[in-house]
């Protein structure tokens, strides 16, 4: 080839390179292989791997320009590693090179040019079939795939071909090809450079008002680029990646991010349907949003935010300066990899990259020319290789010192460690560019004989340690981690027994001047626990003092010797205030000398709760603490200093004063029953035995071995007391459970939680279930009227319409889970369109039996009056409205199916008989009752005989003839007193006199539409149903759902935007190496007790399983319905596969729907395209 001959002459690939490489030996791929799979390629030769795949595609074509590709590859592959060091480079080379050599046999034979004339020719062949021909006829993501081909095929003409020797020709297509690729270029939401008519989701204002501003590059200095130097930018990210050396597919992931977070705020920021200019709010809001975390670390550290930065000049585009920051900070951390779990190192990496963006914008006009400084091109994966790589580095080599878990967690530093050194201001010592010798590089110091050629110059040092904290596994967490909740119950505990010791025990003694002396013992025991809180944050701390402040450690120190002075100065000063002290007490009263001034143990005393008390006002005053706690000044930071040390994180994190206050009354309402009980029930009982028992005189003690001579009470009294004081240490758990009960359950029924626990409840209150579901979930519309609402019974048949495309979605995908059965969904669906039916249309659920207990009434009636009959049914309203149902869908059906005028009629004049005798109160004269029974079975029969599939036509038409026949003559004969004054008035009407019978002509195609096949089937359920609909579902588990699904709806929530106004958000779904679908093998594997997944899925869930053999019984035995079972066992043995996100789509078109049509058409693409980003 032209790169790698050294001559004009040669015009075939040279064999230089083959030679060389021929000694080498195949270890991993067959050379056999008729392909080469690009999805082979090792991880180290990515780049070459979209030319095997051109190579492939266009194999079938012509060999030798396949040939000619893969050559490319080959040699593309061993300038990138010559000494096929990285992993399996050697055995792929090895493979592609004797691929090569039996091609160059095959395809040398056949080549009717040179080289150079061959590829040229394919590619003016290639173009102007497939992208000049074809930008017409094939699809944008056909029209990318080929331009992708012929970008390549482009690349590799050049290597073949001398640069004089490729025409004119060829020239002109390959470059329409670069000016026109773009637009053909992959996307995940927005068509950026649509082909033809633009998809709906480019019209929306807000969509075009952000694309506007990202792609404002007006005052921006010029910038040099690798390669295509007079190709304009397109918007700044393609400028910040000019200057920072961005990944093209980060820019292009950044530029949609950033879009669509702009036109999202927009749209809910101004609300108007068209307009053209972004606001600047919008990009101030976005922009507060974005560096929220940058803002509060560079206030930590004492440093101006760039964002604020005063030396931007007053004449520069603000909010084009505002797209520039998020836009850098977007790209930073779309390519920041596993540095994203350290967010203040990406917002020091922000903050120098601005700063030099500030450099380039501001600060680079030549003092003598006026011109402006152009920095060196940098290239695509600039960024990834000098500030992302470096730092990866430092987190790989601390995860290997992990060792897979095996080693201790004080042996090695993860994220947070790493991430706590850019809490300090000595992160600023790593410079920019970073030093690479700083000391936040230092590795372990192994040889660096071992170390990859690519780590040789990382610095290599003494291994830093832990930051902050190190694990100590022990038991004494339990008081360290709970030593103000250990402390106040063993300081309460100790005065309600000196409360208790005092005479008669009265809790009124505690106002004694002698109980209260030694209730002020309680600070000795105060002042010894502290001192075991210091110690223990010493020695709990102590593997950590290597990497903390000297103001930490000195912290530690001062608790230490303070918590030691107190406890040494309590004991002495107490001792001084006890009359006629003896023993221990006396001890300590000598040290204290001569002075005696019994007051001093009470300004002691005062003095060691003045810390307590300045915590306890800033506990009640949480706005204080909260600003306290986040200042940033020196002063503030001293005085906090001592109560806690001074982290970035879970500053200012309480609660209003609200919330607070009512924790606090909550706490000591638990608190006060808590101690009285154990006062009056545990402790105040036990101290007359133990004073009787310490009273007692024993002369002659024998017990255990171990105490062969004891001579006091004190085993017994530790025995009798330890229970009572066990049980006083753990009954708060106990109060706390009876207290969360009561306050729980009261709140719930203030929130509304619980409202429907069971379906007999859902039954109850169905008929409010669609209004509190419009209240909740549909969009109010500005126009809407919001006086009499629930009294317009419009209104409630709208909210029923829009109630049912959700809840039959509900029930659907119940049943397409197989959680439900045929049957189960049919009672459970609602209608979907509003028919000419005056009444509410509920599921048939709702309905069971109520047919056939008005059948029953209307014909065990004895009595005359129409009133009292019309009383009976309308008093349940669940049965009126399917007694008038089944009559308003019954004339529907006939007079669909009636094809004869004449038996029109006839109909018309029944019906009208029917309304007008309700009307007037005449219906129990004109219709008799005791022959609806027997209409009712002929009905069932004939909704029976309409559904039926897969019958002779003939003898399905006599039937359906036959029924309904004895349907019209029992009505007319049996049930009417004067239905044969109705056959006679039709007769009166046609002269003619026809002698044919009547009902005979049919429409058929009744049942063969969707909606009268609904129509159908809800009759028939109507007629049919029992009682044991009533237990619809049976499956807990969709028991559980509707349940759910019903109550959150009367719970206290938000209502719900409109779609276009909704947040935007992701779904991130955790997964490494889960199994999502298992395979048929997997199925029917057994286990070491002969047991497969599905045979013990199958008896887990075995109504769920005939579930799913009735929804698949069409395609038995089929491809389809093996798939179909691996779906089934994985949905309910893998978690990846339940994790339900799927559903967002759905439930995004249904809330589109619900705003209205013309809405939901318009914006529908933009559901589906923005949902597939998902996947």
């Amino acid at each position: 080839m032209a790169s790698t001959s050294g001559t004009k002459d040669e015009v075939g690939p040279p064999r230089s390179l083959s030679r060389r490489m021929m000694t080498r030996s195949s270890t991993m791929y067959d050379p056999n292989a008729d392909g080469v799979d690009s999805e082979l390629v090792p991880s180290s030769l990515a780049t070459i791997a979209p030319i095997l795949r051109v190579a492939n595609e266009i194999e079938k074509d012509n060999e030798r320009v396949a040939y000619l590709c893969r050559f490319h590859a080959f040699e593309k592959a061993h300038r990138m590693d010559p000494k096929s060091s990285g992993r399996g480079v050697r055995q792929f080379k090895t493979y592609l090179l004797h691929r090569l050599q039996k091609e160059e046999e095959k395809t040398k034979p056949i080549l009717t040019r040179s080289d150079p004339s061959e590829i040229q020719k394919f590619y003016q062949n290639f173009y102007e079939k497939n992208i000049r021909e074809g930008q017409y006829t094939k699809k944008p993501e056909e029209m990318a795939k080929i331009y992708q081909i012929a970008t390549v095929l482009y690349d590799v003409l050049r290597t073949v071909v001398p640069p004089a020797k490729v025409d004119s020709k060829t020239q002109d297509y390959a470059k329409n090809v670069e000016e026109n690729k773009e637009q053909y270029e992959h996307y995940n939401i927005l068509p950026l450079y649509p082909v033809g008519k633009k998809p709906a989701i480019m019209e929306l204002s807000e969509i075009k008002a952000s694309l506007q501003a990202v792609r404002n590059i007006d005052n921006l200095p010029p910038v040099r680029r690798v390669g295509d130097r007079d190709k304009p930018f397109n918007d700044i990210l393609e400028w910040l990646s000019s200057i920072f050396g961005f990944q093209k597919g980060n820019v292009a992931n950044q530029r949609e991010h950033l879009i669509l977070l702009l036109a999202n705020i927009d749209r809910r920021l101004k609300g108007s349907e068209d307009y053209e200019q972004l606001d600047n709010l919008t990009v101030k809001q976005l922009l507060d949003k974005t560096f929220k975390n940058y803002v509060s670390w560079c206030h930590y550290l004492h440093c101006t935010p760039i964002i604020e930065s005063p030396k931007v000049p007053a004449t520069a585009d603000r909010q084009q300066l505002q797209l520039l920051y998020i836009a850098l900070y977007l790209l930073i951390w779309g390519e920041a990899s596993n540095i994203r779990f350290m967010p203040e190192c990406i917002c020091y990496i922000f903050h120098n990259m601005a700063n030099e963006m500030h450099g380039t914008l501001f600060g680079n006009v030549q003092p003598v020319s006026g011109g402006t400084y152009q920095a060196a091109p940098v290239g695509e994966e600039t960024f990834l290789r000098d500030v992302i790589t470096p730092i990866y580095e430092v987190l790989r080599k601390e995860a290997r010192r992990n060792q897979g878990g095996k080693v201790s967690h004080a042996s090695w530093r993860n994220y947070d460690d790493l991430n706590e050194y850019f809490w300090s201001d000595r992160c600023f010592k790593l410079g920019w560019p970073m030093d690479r010798k700083s000391d936040f590089f230092i590795h372990s110091s192994e040889s660096s004989r071992h170390r990859h050629p690519t780590e040789r110059n990382q610095a290599v040092g003494k291994k830093k340690p832990k930051t902050n904290f190190v694990e100590v596994r022990t038991f004494w967490h339990l008081y360290r981690s709970f030593d103000r909740m250990w402390i106040f119950l063993i300081l309460v505990f100790q005065a309600m027994v000196i409360v208790g010791w005092h005479e008669d025990g009265s809790i009124f003694g505690i106002f004694e001047e002698d109980v209260i002396k030694s209730i002020l013992s309680i600070f000795i025991t105060y002042a010894v626990l502290n001192f075991i809180q210091a110690t223990l944050d010493i020695i709990l701390s102590f593997s950590a003092w290597g990497s903390l402040k000297p103001t930490q450690i000195l912290r530690y120190l001062l608790k230490f010797i303070i918590a030691a002075f107190w406890v040494v100065i309590f004991p002495i000063c107490y001792s001084r205030s006890v009359p006629n002290p003896t023993g221990l007490v006396r001890f300590f009263s000598t040290l204290g000398g001569n002075w005696r001034e019994q007051s001093l143990y009470n300004y002691l005393i005062a003095i060691y709760l003045i810390p307590n008390i300045l915590a306890v006002l800033l506990f009640l005053l949480p706005p204080i603490r909260r600003h306290m706690e986040r200042s940033n000044w020196r002063i503030v930071t001293l005085l906090m200093w001592w109560a806690q040390p001074k982290l970035y994180v879970g500053r200012g994190m309480h609660e209003d004063i609200c919330s607070l206050l009512k924790y606090t009354l909550f706490w000591i309402m638990l608190l006060i029953s808590k101690f009285a009980f154990s006062y009056y029930v545990e402790i105040l009982p036990l101290i007359g035995p133990t004073k009787l028992i310490m009273n007692m005189t024993v002369s002659n003690y024998e017990w255990h071995e171990f105490f062969p001579n004891v001579t006091h009470n004190i085993g017994v009294v530790i025995a009798i007391w330890a229970p009572i004081v066990m049980v006083y240490f753990m009954d708060t758990q106990i109060w706390y459970a009876i207290y969360a009960t009561i306050v729980g359950g009261i709140y719930g029924a203030f929130s509304h939680l619980g409202e429907i626990r069971t379906l007999g409840m859902l039954r109850s209150r169905f008929e409010s279930v669609p209004s509190a579901f419009n209240e909740r979930l549909v969009p109010m519309q500005k126009d809407e009227p919001k006086s009499d609402r629930h009294e317009d019974s419009l209104w409630i048949r709208k909210n029923i319409a829009k109630f049912s495309q959700v809840w039959n979605e509900f029930i659907f995908s119940m049943r397409t889970e197989d959680l439900i059965s045929d049957s189960e969904r049919n009672l459970l669906l609602v209608p979907y369109a509003v028919s000419d039916v005056p009444v509410v249309q509920w599921p048939p659920f709702l309905l069971a039996s109520k047919i056939p207990i008005a059948l029953d009434m209307a014909k065990d009636y004895k009595g005359t009056e129409d009133a009292d009959l019309f009383r009976k049914i309308t008093s349940d309203d669940y049965m009126r409205s399917a007694v008038i149902e089944c009559y308003q869908t019954l004339k529907e059906i006939l007079y669909a199916l009636l094809d004869d005028e004449r038996d029109k009629m006839i109909l018309d004049y029944i019906c009208h008989e029917i309304e007008t005798s309700i009307a007037q109160r005449t219906f129990l004269s004109k219709f008799r009752m005791s022959e609806l029974p027997s209409l009712n079975d002929k009905l069932e029969k004939f909704l029976e005989h309409l559904l039926k599939d897969d019958v002779d036509p003939e003898k399905y038409d006599s039937q359906i003839i036959n029924v309904l026949q004895d349907i019209m003559e029992i009505i007319t004969q049996d049930v009417m007193s004067n239905g044969h004054e109705i056959l006679e008035r039709v007769h009166s009407h046609y002269p003619d006199n026809e002698k044919r019978e009547r009902f005979e002509q049919i429409n058929y195609r009744l049942t063969a539409l969707r909606a009268g096949r609904e129509k159908v089937v809800r009759l028939c359920l109507l007629l049919t149903v029992k009682e044991s609909a009533i237990n619809v579902p049976t499956n807990l588990e969709a028991r559980r759902r509707i349940t759910f699904f019903a109550n959150s709806l009367y719970m206290r929530m938000p209502n719900a935007p409109v779609v276009r106004n909704m947040l935007s958000f992701s779904v991130l779904t955790p997964y490494y190496k889960e199994d999502v679908l298992y395979s048929e093998d997997e199925l029917h594997r057994e286990n070491e007790d002969g047991i497969s997944i599905l045979f013990y899925l199958q008896k887990i869930y075995p109504d769920e399983w005939k579930n799913f053999n009735e929804r698949t019984k069409g395609i038995r035995g089929t491809p389809e319905e093996t798939d179909e079972i691996r779906k089934w066992v994985s949905y309910r043995g893998q978690t990846l596969s339940r994790t339900g996100f799927v559903t967002i789509l759905t439930c995004l078109i249904l809330n589109g729907l619900l705003w209205g049509v013309t809405y939901f058409h318009r914006v529908k693409s933009f559901f589906i395209i923005r949902i597939r980003l998902l996947f």
